[in-house]
C-alpha cells in the first residue's frame, strides 16, 4: 500500500469564533468553549493541550461532528464536520481503545469495513497492513485479554486508520499508561504519521507529550476554554527519546507552561 499517495485533500480544518455552551437539567448553563478560533493545515500534527476543564474534548468532539457549536463554524476544506463524519474521513482514537472482547484483534480491526460491506478478502488484507504497520502482526489472532494496554491502543489505531480517513481524531488515548510505554506509544505514533501523512488533531495534558508530538501546540486555558497561545514546535523530526533531554526541548516545555492562563 502506497501510503504517499492516499490523498489527503480537504484535510484543512478551519474553526472560525466556536463557542459551545452545555445546558444543565435545571437550567443551568455552563460555557466549555469561548469564542475559539483556529486553522489547521493538512497534514499537521496538532495538539490541543490543557488542564482538565478547558474544553479540548469539547474542541475535538465539535471538528468530529459529535458536538454541534453554540456559536461559531468548523469547516474542512469545503466540507462540514457533518459531511465528513457521513464519508467516514475522521478516524477516532480515545483513551480506552474500546475493543470487542470476543473478536480476535484482526477481526476488531476489520469491524469498520464489515460494517461498509467490503469484501471479505479486501478486510484481510486492508486490516493484516494496518497490523503491520503498528507492530502487530504476530498478534493477528490474540484476543484484547492477551495483549498489553499499550498494545490495545495500537489495534486501535490501526482500526482507526482501516478505512483510510483524512483526518486522525485522539483524545488522551496514551493517559491510562504507565509512562515508559506512553513514550514508546509517542514515538510509534510518529513513525505511523509519517507513514500516512494523514492530519493529526490530538488531545493530551501532558506538556512534554505535547511537544514531542507536534508541530504546533494549541494552548487552552479553562472557565471557559479559550486558545490562550499557539506554540511552534520547532525541533528536528524523526524525534527519538533522546530529543527529550534536549535543552531545546525543555524549554519548549517550560515556555508552555508559562502560557497558561487562569490556571491556579
Amino acid at each position: 500500500m502506497d501510503w504517499n499517495n492516499m490523498g489527503n485533500t480537504g484535510a484543512d480544518i478551519h474553526v472560525e469564533d466556536v463557542s459551545v455552551i452545555f445546558n444543565g437539567n435545571k437550567g443551568e448553563k455552563t460555557q466549555a468553549l469561548s469564542h475559539v478560533s483556529l486553522d489547521i493545515n493538512k497534514g499537521e500534527f496538532i495538539s490541543l493541550l490543557g488542564p482538565s476543564g478547558c474544553g479540548k474534548t469539547t474542541l475535538l468532539r465539535t471538528i468530529a461532528d459529535l458536538q454541534d457549536p453554540t456559536e461559531g463554524s468548523v469547516m474542512i476544506g469545503d466540507m462540514t464536520p457533518a459531511e465528513m463524519r457521513k464519508n467516514r474521513q475522521y478516524g477516532m482514537v480515545f483513551q480506552s481503545p474500546v475493543l470487542y472482547d470476543w473478536r480476535s484483534v484482526l477481526s476488531n480491526v476489520m469491524l469498520p469495513l464489515e460494517i461498509m460491506h467490503v469484501p471479505r478478502p479486501k478486510r484481510f488484507e486492508k486490516a493484516e497492513k494496518m497490523l503491520e504497520m503498528v507492530g502487530l502482526s504476530d498478534y493477528l489472532n490474540h484476543y484484547p485479554f492477551q495483549l498489553s494496554g499499550g498494545m490495545q491502543q495500537r489495534v486501535g489505531i490501526a482500526r482507526a486508520l482501516v478505512m483510510n480517513p483524512k483526518i486522525l481524531l485522539m483524545d488522551e488515548p496514551f493517559s491510562a499508561l504507565d509512562e515508559f510505554t506512553r513514550e514508546k506509544l509517542n514515538e510509534d505514533l510518529l513513525k505511523v504519521w509519517r507513514k500516512t501523512n494523514k492530519t493529526v488533531v490530538f488531545v493530551t495534558h501532558n506538556i512534554a507529550e505535547s511537544v514531542f508530538l507536534s508541530d504546533r501546540v494549541v494552548v487552552l486555558s479553562p472557565h471557559p476554554g479559550r486558545v490562550s497561545a499557539i506554540v511552534d514546535i520547532d525541533l528536528p523530526r524523526p524525534r527519538t527519546r533522546e530529543l527529550r533531554d534536549t535543552a531545546e526541548f525543555n524549554e519548549y516545555v517550560v515556555r508552555i507552561r508559562n502560557s497558561f492562563e487562569g490556571v491556579d
